[in-house]
């Protein structure tokens, strides 16, 4: 497939057209793979889930999945990815509990770019260990899309797979590099792929590693997850889920007091943020009714342990950034 993506190229939009792509890189895949193997980074992501689909129905088995669970992923997002691909799929999926691993390099560091670099190289270093476990990998998939290829020059760097030893001598397989965010979508739902993977909000490459503002705590890190998963359910029954395009919270790293069962209380504020953009280069903030943000406050700061106060972010970008780290 050419570096460039073609004039003439139709833009995928509908599901006979997803059915005709899928049908020309299942031809293209199983040519260019042969009888050898693929290693995949299976994040549960929409692009790496779409071309895990995909070498599924190419190559079966002889795609082998490496999911790594590196403890900084939404709540019951590892459990999605075994019970899609392995259960469902039948994929031959290898699932890497790296939590501990991971948090106990990342103790006691506060400086974002820092935590961005450990939680990469670590991801590098157990992606390359699993990969020299495997025989007979010959290929390695990415999920590259076009606007990678625009603004890297092919490299997704952050799969975090781009920097295995030159020893492994893999070569690439990028099934989707052609295409936009959109249109991977569209294959992804003609594959068969789940709407939670398929319509998956955006989300950094460090997880909620940095949505845990400042050094990374376990029981703070809990807060992030937990409160999230309340704000993703609420939305979800408040008809925002697909109308919002980026919602999570942040948990910083200081203490406010409060009042909870007539007690003082010493605890968390979580931060709602819940954004809207075209290209992420500017946003505006979604108007959430007050009854919803009311009942998002009762349940979180009574669920979720730690947590004494919610603030919603009213900040659009610029002046500030999506993310907070």
């Amino acid at each position: 497939m050419p570096d460039v993506r073609p004039e003439s190229m139709e833009r995928i939009t509908t599901e006979a057209l997803a059915n005709a792509f899928i049908d020309e890189q299942v031809k293209a895949l199983q040519a260019q793979i042969g009888d050898k193997k693929v290693l995949l980074a299976l994040s549960g992501g929409v692009d790496s889930s779409v071309v895990a689909a995909l070498l599924i129905r190419a190559v079966g088995q002889q795609l082998v999945c490496v999911h790594v669970n590196h403890g900084l992923l939404r709540k019951g997002e590892p459990e999605q990815v075994i019970e899609v691909f392995r259960n469902q799929m039948h994929a031959n999926l290898v699932y890497v509990d790296a939590v501990d691993r991971f948090l106990d390099k990342l103790a006691g560091v506060a400086d974002p770019e820092q935590k961005r670099k450990i939680i990469g190289a670590e991801f590098i270093r157990v992606f390359e260990e699993e990969a020299r476990k495997q025989e007979g990998i010959a290929f390695l998939a990415q999920g590259t899309i076009y606007p990678d290829i625009l603004e890297s020059k092919g490299v997704k760097a952050h799969h975090n797979v781009g920097g295995l030893p030159e020893d492994l001598k893999f070569d690439l397989v990028e099934p989707i590099k052609l295409l936009f965010k959109d249109e991977v979508r569209v294959v992804g739902k003609a594959l068969g792929l789940p709407d939670h993977m398929v319509y998956r909000q955006p989300f950094p490459g460090p997880g909620l590693g940095v949505r845990c503002v400042g050094a990374i705590t376990r029981d703070r890190l809990e807060a992030v997850r937990e409160s999230d998963a309340i704000l993703r359910e609420e939305f979800a029954r408040n008809g925002l889920q697909g109308k919002v395009w980026q919602y999570f919270t942040i948990v910083p790293d200081f203490k406010t007091v409060g009042v909870q069962d007539g007690k003082r209380t010493d605890a968390w504020p979580v931060v709602i943020r819940a954004v809207n953009t075209r290209d992420a280069m500017t946003a505006t903030v979604e108007n959430i009714p007050f009854e919803l943000l009311q009942h998002l406050t009762e349940r979180i700061t009574h669920e979720v342990k730690g947590v004494n106060r919610v603030l919603y972010d009213l900040t659009p970008k610029p002046t500030g950034t999506i993310e907070w780290e």
